[in-house]
């Protein structure tokens, strides 16, 4: 591909953790975010291991109330938070939160109660609301606005993408107290003691990050205290419920969460009745967001062809499917690969969801979309994560007898994920029906097309019942001429013809045809001339030829997409799959029965005009020649459907032997000898 001139050169911006500030209080992020996910599984663990002689039940019920206090500090205190941020100096605020974390996570470890570890989840819960808000209204004092995004998305990745850090911290933590404990028989810790340790220094560091950090103002610097998550969730509400494709996002989102979440919330204890450790545990946390990561960077990409809305139903249909067979198959090797593929899914629908929700909602709502979104999936991811545990606690452990000497457990961590399974099914296929765009596309062909890196293309005549030709050929060929007296040999055999060109058969084409070729319009950039021609040909398949083919008639057009392929493809040496992909979409994927090439040197068309009458007659030869060596390089790859004719015989041999290769694709018979053409035929300028 060549582009005409020099454009000029754009100044390179530096990146935003260029930004000495922001980019101290972006490690600290990352320190505490790593604290964070470390603190869920360390705590868990270790309430785990204070109630692990209590029985079963007693410890799923355990791990349910460790996150139930995770949960309500975010509902009750949000808004006071929120307000506190926006009062007081930020900079402290943070800084003695992360010493409180620090002070509070310590004393787990040290104190050793499960009812200490409830108080002080609770209270660095509490502490969080104060340090989460004070960290976003601090950013943007700290980042110009026009790399506000890039800050954000740096942001979003250490949220999120220290999660699976965390967990090998963790797995790794639990190796370390394996191996000193077999080398050291005195020494008794369990892991979760000593990752709570690195926890609590986790935070520490933060705070000595943030206690060195300048720049930021002091006092509220006119921002608007957030909402609370209930008024969050009433104001989002109003919107998707008017809105089909947004609440199947909704929908579709908060399944995704819920199902992760189910994995989350009963993991330990299923790790522990699958006879795995800490280690395993942490394993099997990882795996989760880790698979996230790769759904979110490569899902997409992997089925770059497949509709998006789609492709979102699709991922939360196989997450159920997964997460099923997740609760049957007793295995912790292959626990941790369907793991993976369980957040590789939640992944791709969760970055499908941001994007159509970003794409499709308009400016005014799009930050109350978003951060009602947010809002009700932490509820959700929460809520699931505490109920699960309660859940399969309640059910209890049972075995079943499977034939002589076989026994099968089934206990309440496998009937919670298999009913976390199903319901996700069930919200996929929900989701799948509110925004399916390609409903006329049988979901198996697009998909497989999609895993072959193609785009499926619907037969978007397959009801018809008519015949379409198109004509081919470069300029002076007798394209014109020889589809002219097609159209009238085969109304003599009583077909109903409907004769046709392009561009400039419909309303919006003729005006379309009087900008392409205006020889006034030099300047028209090859980008812009595609996009012009695909646009009269949208036109053109949708308000002529797709209604003359379903009422059964012969469509006979002078020129389609491969003029397109040929001209802009070749002849302005544009890429060749982005004019397929365009064409492609605009006529829905119709493709004519048989296309016949009048093939003519451009040297011999040209000379036919006494002068050139239009912008691309005025393209100098080398331009037509390409045009020509497409053209052929087309009809050679599809020989089926190609009939090529040398234009430089008559204009009767050349039409006998069109109507000849005509009556091969007939729908009823044709009389093999009709009336020859005689007298003098009207040469119409191609």
């Amino acid at each position: 591909m060549t582009t005409s001139g020099r454009s000029a050169p754009r100044r390179k911006t530096s990146h935003v953790l260029a930004n000495a500030p922001f980019r101290r209080l972006w490690t600290a992020m990352s320190v505490c975010s790593l604290g964070d996910w470390l603190n869920i599984i360390a705590i868990t663990a270790f309430a785990a291991f204070l109630t692990r002689g209590s029985g079963y039940q007693a410890q799923s019920l355990a791990i349910g109330g460790v996150f139930v206090v995770k949960m309500l500090p975010a509902i009750v205190l949000g808004p006071l938070a929120g307000a506190f941020a926006d009062r007081f100096d930020r900079r402290l605020t943070m800084f003695v939160s992360d010493l409180l974390r620090f002070a509070l996570v310590l004393s787990i470890p040290i104190v050793g109660s499960y009812r200490w570890v409830i108080i002080a989840t609770l209270l660095v819960e509490c502490v969080n609301l104060f340090w989460v808000p004070a960290k976003d209204a601090t950013v943007p004092n700290l980042v110009p606005k026009e790399r506000l995004e890039e800050a954000n998305q740096l942001n979003l990745l250490v949220t999120y993408g220290t999660a699976p850090v965390a967990a090998a911290l963790f797995a790794v933590l639990s190796l370390v107290v394996d191996l000193t404990a077999q080398a050291v028989p005195s020494f008794t810790w369990e892991p979760a003691r000593l990752a709570l340790i690195v926890n609590a220094v986790a935070y520490l560091v933060s705070a000595a990050l943030i206690f060195t950090l300048k720049g930021i103002p002091r006092g509220h610097a006119g921002q608007v205290a957030a909402p609370s998550v209930l008024r969050q969730i009433i104001d989002g509400w109003r919107y998707v419920g008017a809105n089909r494709m947004v609440r199947g996002l909704v929908i579709g989102m908060l399944g995704a969460f819920a199902a992760g979440g189910a994995v989350i919330g009963v993991a330990k204890v299923y790790v522990l009745s699958l006879g795995g450790g800490d280690a395993a545990y942490g394993t099997v946390f990882a795996a989760v967001f880790a698979g996230m990561g790769l759904g979110i960077f490569f899902g997409p990409r992997v089925l770059s062809e497949l509709s998006r809305r789609r492709l979102f139903g699709l991922a939360i249909v196989t997450a159920g499917v997964v997460l099923a067979g997740t609760a049957l198959i007793h295995n912790l090797v292959i626990l941790v690969l369907l793991t993976v593929v369980l957040g590789a899914c939640a992944g791709i629908a969760w970055i499908i969801g941001y994007t159509l929700i970003g794409l499709e909602v308009e400016d005014a709502i799009r930050g109350r979309t978003f951060s009602f979104l947010q809002s009700l999936a932490r509820v959700t991811l929460l809520l699931v994560v505490a109920v699960a545990p309660a859940l399969a606690g309640l059910l209890g452990e049972h075995r079943f007898s499977v034939g002589a000497g076989i026994a099968y457990r089934f206990d309440g961590t496998h009937l919670v994920m298999l009913i976390g399974g199903l319901l996700a099914v069930i919200v996929g296929v929900l989701a799948l029906r509110h925004m399916d765009d390609r409903r006329h596309v049988p979901l198996r062909s697009d998909l497989l097309a999609a895993l072959r890196g193609e785009r499926y293309v619907a037969e978007t005549a397959e009801q018809a019942r008519g015949t379409f030709i198109a004509f081919e050929g470069g300029e002076g060929s007798g394209k014109t001429t020889q589809s002219r007296l097609l159209a009238i040999w085969l109304r003599d055999q009583g077909f109903d013809v409907v004769q046709t060109r392009e561009p400039g058969s419909t309303k919006v084409g003729m005006r379309l045809r009087a900008i392409l070729l205006d020889s006034t319009h030099q300047g028209l950039s090859a980008r812009s001339e595609t996009l012009l021609y695909a646009a009269d040909r949208a036109e053109h398949v949708e308000k002529v030829i797709l209604p003359a083919l379903y009422r059964g008639a012969m469509v006979i057009s002078d020129r389609y997409v491969d003029s397109s392929l040929a001209y802009q493809g070749a002849g302005r040496e544009l890429e060749p799959q982005d004019v397929v992909k365009v064409n492609s979409w605009a006529t829905g994927g119709l493709v004519p029965d048989l296309t016949v090439l009048i093939d003519v040197p451009p040297s011999v068309g040209l000379s036919r005009f006494a002068s050139p009458a239009d912008r691309i007659e005025s393209e100098p030869l080398d331009f037509h020649e390409r045009v020509r060596r497409e053209f052929r390089a087309l009809a050679a790859a599809d020989p089926d459907r190609y009939f090529v004719v040398d234009g430089l015989r008559t204009q009767q041999e050349i039409a006998a032997l069109i109507q000849d290769r005509v009556r091969e694709i007939l729908p009823d018979p044709v009389p093999q000898e009709t009336e020859a053409i005689t007298g003098t035929m009207p040469i119409i300028r191609d």
